[in-house]
């Protein structure tokens, strides 16, 4: 664990590139000045107000299955805050396709992973605990303590986070079918509506149908994405 870093994520894939890294390996900070986030975009969190963390993992994958690796970390969170976090008003936390976690439409959590070709993938998440709404990045996020969970220990949230992704990996590897069908359960974005925009501007909509054996998202009419920032759309 630092106080302070620029961020997590840089840390700790710089280290993997040094060979200073091994598998299992997770940098904590108290505050990052230098967020980084998907798409090359970046956050500030206040000190204290937030669980901020890379892990480094080398996955017994092939290639084509290591897009799953942010669906399953995505899904250890949703599963440690049920197990942590007394929510108010009935709110169940629940991904968004593929790196977000909402608790309601607004956006609690978010992760990214980096593929270290030819040594493992690094996977940061960082969790919206005890900021309130003036301390929000933007109008349509959240956190726990605004969502009821006040008082929130982050320690025992982020060891179950870990504990939780570990058990769900080695079920990943070991080809468990049930895992899939548990984070549909989960994903919000599965049969809604959606908008998605995609590299270079281009912009569909459609209806999320499922996930396929990569992680991407398959749209009613056959058509599978990998990548791409999704809206969902309210039902007409």
């Amino acid at each position: 664990m630092v106080d302070v870093t620029g961020s997590t994520q840089i840390d700790l894939v710089n280290s993997v590139r040094a060979s200073n890294s091994l598998h299992g390996d997770v940098l904590v900070a108290e505050y990052q000045s230098s967020g980084k986030g998907r798409l090359d975009r970046t956050f500030e969190a206040p000190p204290l107000s937030a669980l901020l963390f890379s892990l480094f993992v080398t996955p017994k994958l092939q290639t084509k299955e290591l897009s799953w690796l942010p669906l399953i970390a995505g899904l250890s969170v949703v599963n440690a805050i049920d197990a942590c976090c007394s929510l108010s008003q009935n709110h169940n936390a629940m991904l968004k396709w593929p790196n977000d976690i909402l608790i309601g439409e607004k956006k609690m959590a978010g992760l990214i992973a980096e593929n270290i070709e030819h040594r493992g993938v690094v996977i940061g998440i960082g969790i919206n605990v005890g900021m309130n709404q003036s301390e929000l990045p933007v109008d349509h996020a959240t956190s726990l303590e605004l969502e009821g969970c006040t008082g929130c220990d982050r320690n025992e949230l982020l060891a179950t986070i870990l504990k939780g992704f570990a058990a769900l990996l080695k079920r990943f590897e070991d080809g468990d079918a049930d895992l899939g069908k548990e984070y549909l359960e989960r994903c919000a974005t599965i049969n809604s509506p959606i908008q998605v925009v995609q590299p270079g501007g281009v912009v569909l909509e459609s209806i999320a149908i499922g996930i396929d054996e990569t992680g991407a998202l398959i749209l009613a009419g056959g058509r599978h994405v990998s990548v791409g920032d999704i809206v969902h759309l309210r039902a007409k």
